[in-house]
């Protein structure tokens, strides 16, 4: 029997808006250069501004060399900003020192790309089981179940002990998904995940990505070409030149 309360909380976290939820990332005037210093020093960034909370799925669009991809990796603490002020999960990270920022990207995002990093030699079991062993170090049964119930919710569980080379796009992309999500991360980053996908394939993973933003309340920055993808999300940033020049929803 359910304790007191306990199923109005439950409808009230099933229930709740992400206008209501607490602020997964944060960018206020996020500049990023390269080269900085030097003559072909060059700002890709100039000043970005976004805020992503709990639950929400955000489409980010753009043409090529906009810097989308800069501000993925920025947001995913791959990059750091040369000026302004990011938070990732209420922490302030740009004075991070190199091993908490690792600490704080391997527990708090998960990483969906374009090519799926696989290793093609390994079972689709043993890719979702490496980001568990990179921060455990060593394998358990807890480990493998975790995994194995991963692939199951992907629809992969056939699957499983077959080389990840072997599969399909679409079921390499979904062995990808499985694995960014092995941490149980906040954040989940999707760079052009859908991209190098069939029709058929690309609207299964977008709906995958859909279901798992939905029923676990994972944030989700979705970067995409393709429009009708984008109407399909909460809310879209336009990015162009280093800007963003317009958003909607949310």
């Amino acid at each position: 029997m359910a304790e007191p309360g306990q199923a109005t909380k439950q409808a009230a976290k099933q229930t709740a808006k992400p206008a209501d939820q607490p602020v997964v990332v944060e960018l206020k005037g996020v500049r990023k250069s390269f080269n900085v210093g030097l003559p072909n020093e060059t700002e890709v960034l100039h000043g970005i501004d976004l805020t992503l909370r709990r639950g929400e799925f955000c489409a980010v669009m753009g043409p090529s060399g906009s810097g989308k991809s800069t501000l993925l990796n920025i947001v995913g603490l791959l990059d750091r900003p040369t000026q302004g002020l990011l938070k990732v999960c209420g922490e302030e990270t740009t004075a991070l020192a190199d091993h908490a920022l690792t600490r704080l990207r391997g527990h708090s995002i998960g990483f969906v790309f374009q090519f799926h990093n696989l290793l093609g030699a390994f079972t689709a079991l043993e890719n979702v089981l490496m980001p568990l062993l990179g921060d455990a170090g060593f394998p358990n049964a807890a480990m493998a179940e975790r995994a194995a119930e991963l692939l199951d919710s992907v629809g992969l569980s056939p699957w499983r002990n077959q080389p990840a080379g072997l599969l399909s796009g679409g079921q390499q992309q979904r062995v990808a998904l499985a694995r960014a999500l092995a941490m149980n991360p906040a954040l989940l980053l999707a760079d052009e995940p859908t991209g190098n996908l069939d029709t058929q394939s690309a609207d299964a993973v977008f709906d995958l990505l859909r279901r798992v933003n939905r029923e676990q309340g994972t944030s989700v920055l979705f970067v995409t070409h393709n429009p009708e993808l984008a109407l399909r999300c909460d809310k879209t940033i336009e990015v162009v030149d280093g800007r963003v020049v317009a958003q909607a929803g949310g």
